[in-house]
């Protein structure tokens, strides 16, 4: 067994750039000793206060984890946005917004102060949050806590039980928030029992979460309701919307605006120690660390969260996205034609009509101002008759985006210019809400590789300017450009040597893999070649030849298939070998036709690369 180099080794446990940041915050504010656990709440006075753990996730799921990150703690006042989140969707936008503001109060948390309509200031303070469990009990009645619960299982992504210690010493000394739910049951922004309604208050904030639970559920927040570790859709991105504006704007009570103004990040605190985070389209952090300031903040969490901030720049209004970089290459059939082997009076229709058809590429989010940037640089050149957008790159499109594309898209139905879409991701939003605002346009159309889109394209050019794509037949060894200049006696000598052979309709013919024992001359109908992970090389046509790489290689490196009913010519490289031995001459010809077939080919690939790098 032969031993693991040091380099490798080193490499092999190496810690990802955010890890060793997150490693070093923990070390530098695992001694900061400044601030006090909560005494208010009896139980909470026992948190250990050296307890101290972060955790980071991403919307790709990917969560980071350093020190305390799996000591459980009571979510207290952060499950406040997502109890919001849930009254939003359970019982509508305008049930809740009559009875809950969403103006920053200034007070703190547990004041007992109604706004001038006599409702809570907003949902992230006790008033608020209260109200919220209210309806939410009005809804679901005794099952109001469970549904809870099972909702914010959902969002942290397991199952979260209750400490019943916490609950039962909040239920005792809560007497202040028992003040604020009779003063909104005064107001009639409660209606159901106080006390079933404050019961369902005290376990929800008695639920037990940790560190990573909450980083989950932030980035859940920051991916417009989606949990990015189960992939489920836990509510709407309505809801995550206005519940991100409350918390950026309340959910760090009388500290709120001082937060936004030095770390510029969604958050919300919570009495037992819990900060989450949530940044929009990017991650959510969850901290715990139980010694608090006087705001009732979590004295550690909050240093973590501003050295992130302040690190790499993550103040949601210093945005660095420019929507010039949407578009990654753009250029018509002229530089970039498909791969399709053309005949030559295809060649001269596309060659002087090559503006008919623009290619525009595509990469990142579809944003409105992406969308807009594209907009603008299509109007900029003539108007092409065929546009074909590649969204491979694409890995998303916001509803924004959506709407503004589609509005493209008719814009061009007007001038009677086909859209061609590839490369779509169709279980997207945003694909999903273009397809309905575009349904009844009949110029869309979409293929899910662009080649196949260019070349579709390519033939209506040929059809609208008189020609005709040619599916001729030939017999001829003398027009398969492999075996340009050679004898008559040598092409007949090499026919003989042959075999036809038929194929059916998607047959594959040859497999990447495979060993490399004949090489093809078509004859008639198409075959294309593609990679085995089906990204198309060429498609060929009668009068030219595949699997010659089998005169280099001795395994096939792309798959060869049928488009339609096909026949070739077979030779087994044993024999086409053999001839060229009693040829030398020839067979100096045929590698020099290859070198220039191969020439070409990487004349065409070089061009794709200097689009890609020009835009």
């Amino acid at each position: 067994m032969n031993p693991v180099s040091p380099l490798v080794a080193a490499w092999a446990s190496s810690k990802p750039p955010l890890l060793r940041f997150l490693d070093r915050c923990h070390a530098d504010y695992l001694a900061e000793n400044g601030g006090d656990v909560a005494h208010y709440i009896p139980e909470l006075s026992k948190a250990e206060p050296s307890h101290f753990g972060i955790g980071l996730a991403t919307l790709d799921g990917h969560v980071y984890e350093v020190g305390d990150t799996r000591v459980p703690f009571t979510i207290q006042s952060m499950s406040k946005p997502f109890v919001f989140a849930l009254a939003l969707d359970s019982l509508g936008a305008s049930r809740v917004e009559s009875v809950i503001g969403v103006e920053p109060s200034g007070d703190p948390f547990n004041s007992i102060r109604l706004n001038t309509d006599n409702h809570p200031f907003n949902p992230m303070v006790n008033a608020g949050a209260i109200a919220c469990s209210g309806l939410i009990h009005e809804a679901k009645g005794n099952g109001a806590f469970e549904h809870i619960r099972r909702e914010l299982s959902r969002f942290a992504g397991r199952d979260l039980d209750v400490d019943e210690a916490v609950y039962a010493s909040e239920s005792a000394t809560g007497d202040r928030n028992r003040a604020i739910a009779y003063l909104l049951r005064t107001n009639s922004v409660i209606t159901d029992n106080v006390s079933a309604v404050l019961d369902v208050y005290f376990r929800q904030c008695a639920i037990l979460v940790t560190a990573r639970d909450a980083a989950i559920m932030a980035a859940t927040l920051a991916n417009r309701g989606i949990n990015p570790v189960t992939g489920e859709q836990v509510t709407t991105p309505y809801a995550i919307a206005r519940t991100l504006s409350v918390m950026t704007s309340s959910g760090m009570y009388d500290y709120a605006g001082e937060w936004i103004y030095r770390v510029g990040i969604p958050a919300k605190s919570g009495v037992g120690g819990g900060i989450l985070a949530s940044l929009p389209a990017r991650l959510g952090l969850g901290s715990y660390s139980p010694r608090l300031d006087k705001h009732g903040n979590s004295v550690r969490g909050i240093k973590v969260c501003e050295r992130l901030s302040a690190h790499y720049d993550l103040h949601m209004l210093n945005r660095s996205d420019d929507a010039r970089t949407s578009i990654i290459a753009d250029y018509t059939i002229g530089k970039n034609p498909s791969r399709r082997s053309r005949r030559p009076h295809e060649q001269e229709i596309l060659a002087a009509h090559h503006q008919d058809v623009r290619v525009i590429e595509l990469v990142g989010t579809l944003s409105f101002s992406n969308v807009d940037y594209i907009s603008r640089k299509l109007a900029k050149r003539p108007r092409p008759q065929f546009v074909i957008f590649d969204l491979r790159r694409v890995t998303a499109i916001t509803r924004a985006g959506a709407r503004m594309i589609t509005e493209q898209f008719r814009e061009l139905a007007d001038f009677r210019v086909t859209v061609i879409l590839s490369g779509i991701k169709r279980s997207s939003e945003g694909w999903k809400i273009m397809r309905e605002w575009t349904e009844g346009l009949h110029n869309i159309r979409d293929f899910y590789l662009l080649d196949a889109a260019i070349e579709w394209a390519e033939d209506q050019v040929v059809y609208r300017h008189g020609g005709s794509i040619d599916f001729h037949e030939t017999t001829e060894l003398s027009e398969q450009p492999l075996l340009a200049g050679l004898a008559a006696e040598e092409l007949k000598e090499l026919a003989a040597l042959g075999a036809t052979r038929t194929y059916r309709r998607g047959e594959k013919i040859v497999g990447a893999g495979e060993a490399a024992t004949s090489l093809f001359f078509l004859q008639s109908g198409v075959v294309h070649v593609t990679l085995p992970d089906g990204v198309r090389l060429a498609t060929l046509t009668a009068g030219m030849a595949f699997g010659e790489m089998a005169l280099l290689e001795p395994t096939r490196s792309a798959d060869v298939l049928a488009d339609a009913s096909a026949t070739a010519v077979a030779i087994a490289i044993a024999d086409f070998e053999g001839f060229r031995n009693r040829h030398p001459r020839a067979g100096e010809r045929i590698m020099r036709n290859l070198a220039q077939i191969l020439s070409e080919r990487l004349i065409v690939a070089n061009t794709k690369v200097n689009l890609l790098t020009a835009t």
